[in-house]
């Protein structure tokens, strides 16, 4: 067993009606000036509205940029640190799923220490604290609200940088499963997914330890037990809670242990093609556990429980029977059977030929080589192994 530590920083608030707690955590936070970092769906469902007039109510001074895309990019971030400035703010509060946050923290980092967000990738490049943050999710997903990480697509490049820094952990965290109920069948479904891929992989990973494995076996007891019945009932405040908590535990044990191929190939994808990263994510997931169960070594059968209506003992399962439950999870909650669908389906403006992909599988496969979660992978990966796991999900 090697050595391992954690701590857990943050303050966090779970439970019908915490999002209303916001302009009280801003004032002890010292903020005159709020800038609300979101997505222009919730600006017309009137959550933005929400949040910025209580904070108007407690006297602080609220401004709102709500440019941001899926798989958001530097000139977005850039785009949101000059508004920042050009308003006087001197806090942040994140409120969206993964995208608002992932700009929220660089937003964070560039406006205290200057430069460009990709001055930043990599870890251990941020100096100190950031900008103070706040951060709402409205998914249960990303469970960027306790990671430390900030995801951002560079299009010079292709390619999803990430910058990793404790320093990016927002103050606090405001769990409200209310703030759920409106997301579509489809979003709940890629978010949710996304968050059980994040318990599962840092539960499998080479740098997995106490501390994260319980995180980790938590977050898919609850996601297991309530995607269904959450993906057919938003309104389910209960399944609801489940999802948001489930996905907390989880972000925080992938904060600890990294992830897997799974998150190392997806990242290429959702850059070059613009597919949904929970959507991503679950279409690799099955060719990825049937390669890493040659390094299973009983943890797979306790997945297979969490997420399969019909449980087995140790002794009457096989490896592959997890690869058969997760296609079958995904089917039940509609996310695409093949990556080629997810691909063909993300932009329907134009069309992408399966020689197309096939022809940029090496380039993907380079770019996934690039990401440290391939070291954290319980299988070991070269580059040929990608190649053939992306053929494979195609």
């Amino acid at each position: 067993m090697t050595e391992f530590s954690f701590s857990v920083p943050q303050n966090i608030m779970v439970g019908p009606g915490t999002m209303d707690k916001v302009s009280e955590l801003a004032l002890k936070l010292n903020a005159g000036h709020a800038l609300i970092i979101s997505g222009p769906n919730l600006l017309k469902m009137g959550v933005v509205g929400r949040v910025s007039g209580a904070l108007k109510s407690a006297g602080i001074e609220c401004s709102v940029f709500t440019d941001v895309e899926a798989n958001p990019s530097v000139a977005t971030v850039e785009k949101a640190a000059e508004f920042f400035e050009s308003e006087g703010a001197d806090m942040l509060i994140a409120l969206g799923g993964g995208s608002p946050m992932d700009v929220a923290k660089a937003v964070g980092v560039v406006v205290k220490y200057g430069g460009s967000i990709t001055q930043y990738e990599g870890a251990g490049k941020v100096p100190g604290p950031i900008i103070p943050l706040i951060a709402i999710p409205t998914t249960a997903g990303s469970g960027s609200e306790v990671t430390a990480f900030s995801v951002i697509t560079d299009h010079a490049r292709n390619y999803k940088l990430t910058v990793f820094s404790y320093e990016l952990l927002p103050a606090y965290a405001l769990l409200d499963p209310e703030l759920l109920t409106t997301a579509p069948a489809s979003v709940a479904a890629a978010c949710g997914i996304d968050a059980f891929i994040h318990a599962f992989e840092s539960y499998i990973s080479r740098m997995a330890s106490p501390f994260s494995e319980a995180m980790s076996e938590k977050a898919m007891e609850l996601i297991g037990g309530s995607i269904r019945r959450f993906v057919a009932n938003r309104g389910d405040l209960e399944a609801a809670q489940n999802m948001l908590v489930g996905s907390l535990f989880a972000g925080i044990a992938f904060s600890f242990a990294r992830l897997g191929n799974v998150h190392a190939m997806s990242h290429p994808i959702s850059a070059y093609y613009g597919v949904a990263h929970g959507v991503a994510n679950a279409v690799l997931l099955p060719v990825v556990v049937a390669y890493n169960s040659l390094a299973d070594h009983g943890k797979y059968a306790k997945v297979y429980n969490y997420i399969s209506p019909v449980k087995v003992y140790d002794y009457d399962f096989r490896p592959d029977m997890l690869e058969g439950a997760i296609r079958k999870l995904c089917a039940d909650i509609g996310i695409p059977d093949s990556l080629y669908s997810a691909i063909s389906a993300a932009d329907k403006t134009k069309t992408v030929s399966r020689e197309d992909v096939i022809k940029n599988i090496p380039a993907l496969s380079e770019d996934a080589m690039k990401s440290g979660n391939i070291l954290s992978n319980p299988r070991s990966t070269l580059k040929g192994d990608i190649e053939k796991l992306y053929e494979m999900a195609l």
